[in-house]
């Protein structure tokens, strides 16, 4: 449709008719809609500058492209960028910006599961509200209009948590470095010890908490250019384990004897994103990279050093509802020695599942996951509420729902394997169909049925939210 639009305009206002091949010269950029944010800080999200050529057969791509980046910045619910004047004599364009800004200030009640997923909580430990925590997860985004995030979360019931975190990506004129920073105090009367028959193991004190956490760590990011980030980080962890669970188990938590671990960790990390979309992708490719170094010699209660990688890719199939994602990720330790049993976990825990073993874990020095879901676009429409809706940001609510056939592969090694879990060492292999809900950008909501290598089947339930 653009390229119609574009040759008919080229017909009326160029004498003569430019090709294809053609340059149009951006004069102007005007932006609308950004109540918030400042002006430099939407043009530094923009793949092209004021005063730039560009090739006609290039121009909808990069308005598509521009489009894409504004909501990835995740200041926006929408973003319409399109060419506004066209003087056909000196093939000068003016560019506009149209934008609507996303909801900056999130106060929200917190009720969340301490577990790992939903089924373990259900399942597991049957809905055991002794197993949840609750608070006010206070997040702030945007408050000085440079795209900057100040999240405060105050946690009670299962874990006592504190934490505070906040990012500011724009520091210099040239809008490449940026720094982050987070500080967490966090104590549970209950502590994960082992990985007894391919499942976490705990135990709780009642009168005493059995391990408190302390962490605290800054980072420089270098962004280059919209798609690439460095990131170098320092970080200190103190971790203290109460004598009573050593004393009461007989298990050297730390594996020097002591109660307390404390070490300095320092990162360096590359990410290249050209995802279209970051929170539920439908095209592009993204890759990350780190190297991690826990114990820099201050202290001698952690020696690791820690390579990771994570390739994904999604292939649309033009135009038609299909859509594939495969993506792979590995870990490898360097320093070949046992480190303590909180520090080498493997598949199971965060982003490093597998469909159908959401019941268990695997720890290991070493992993690798490749995971593949073929979706298919069942619905897209949006909810228009009006102005029922006080704030102007949620009125419309854009959805989806995509169906998907899954299949995961996974591996880990673990060489001490203390409790002898079946599944270490072993090809792992999960598979199902699942449909994904996709609401506002931002929140994804799956459920599937999945199978695991050992027959075992279920309905799981994933909840995905990218505020």
């Amino acid at each position: 449709m653009r390229h119609t639009i574009i040759a008919i305009l080229f017909y009326l206002n160029a004498i003569p008719v430019l090709s294809m091949d053609a340059y149009v010269h951006i004069d102007s950029i005007v932006i609308s809609g950004n109540k918030k944010t400042r002006r430099e800080i939407v043009l530094r999200e923009l793949p092209f500058r004021q005063g730039d050529s560009l090739l006609v057969a290039e121009l909808e791509g990069k308005l598509l492209a521009a489009e894409r980046w504004l909501m990835n910045s995740g200041l926006f619910n929408r973003a319409r960028v399109f060419f506004h004047n066209w003087e056909g004599a000196s093939n000068k364009i003016q560019l506009q910006v149209e934008l609507e800004e996303a909801w900056y200030f999130y106060p929200v009640p917190l009720f969340e599961l301490a577990d790992r997923n939903f089924n373990v909580w259900w399942v597991d430990y049957r809905r055991s509200f002794e197993r949840v925590n609750y608070g006010l997860d206070f997040l702030y985004r945007n408050s000085t209009g440079r795209s900057d995030r100040l999240n405060i979360s105050l946690k009670q019931g299962y874990s006592e948590m504190l934490l505070l975190q906040y990012t500011l990506p724009y520091l210099n004129a040239a809008k490449t470095l940026g720094v982050s920073m987070n500080h967490l105090y966090a104590r549970n009367r209950e502590v994960n010890y082992a990985t007894i028959d391919n499942k976490q193991a705990f135990f709780r004190l009642e009168d005493d908490f059995s391990i408190t956490r302390f962490a605290s760590n800054f980072a420089l990011v270098y962004r280059p250019n919209l798609a690439k980030y460095y990131r170098l980080s320092l970080g200190y962890i103190q971790n203290e384990i109460s004598s009573k669970v050593q004393e009461s188990l007989g298990v050297d938590v730390f594996l020097n004897g002591d109660t307390v671990q404390r070490y300095f960790s320092l990162g360096v990390s590359y990410t290249a994103d050209y995802r279209d979309a970051r929170p539920y992708p439908m095209q592009g490719t993204y890759f990350w990279a780190e190297a991690k170094k826990d114990g820099l010699g201050v202290f001698n209660d952690r020696n690791a050093l820690t390579l990771w990688a994570d390739y994904q890719r999604y292939f649309p199939f033009g135009e038609s509802p299909f859509n594939l994602a495969v993506s792979a990720k590995g870990k490898i330790s360097l320093i070949r020695e046992q480190q303590p049993y909180n520090d080498y976990r493997a598949i199971g825990y965060q982003r490093n599942t597998l469909r159908g073993y959401e019941y268990y874990v695997v720890d290991g020095l070493d992993m690798v996951l490749f995971k593949s879901s073929f979706r298919i676009k069942l619905w897209e429409d949006e909810v228009k509420f009006g102005k029922i809706i006080p704030i102007a940001a949620f009125r419309k609510v854009p959805f989806k729902f995509m169906l998907t056939l899954n299949s995961d592969w996974g591996f880990a090694n673990d060489p001490w394997n203390m409790f002898q879990n079946s599944f270490n060492r072993h090809l792992l292999w999960g598979r199902g169909v699942g449909l994904d809900t996709v609401i506002l950008f931002n929140f994804v909501l799956r459920i599937e049925a999945s199978m695991n290598h050992i027959g075992e089947t279920g309905l799981f339930f994933h909840f995905n939210t990218n505020l």
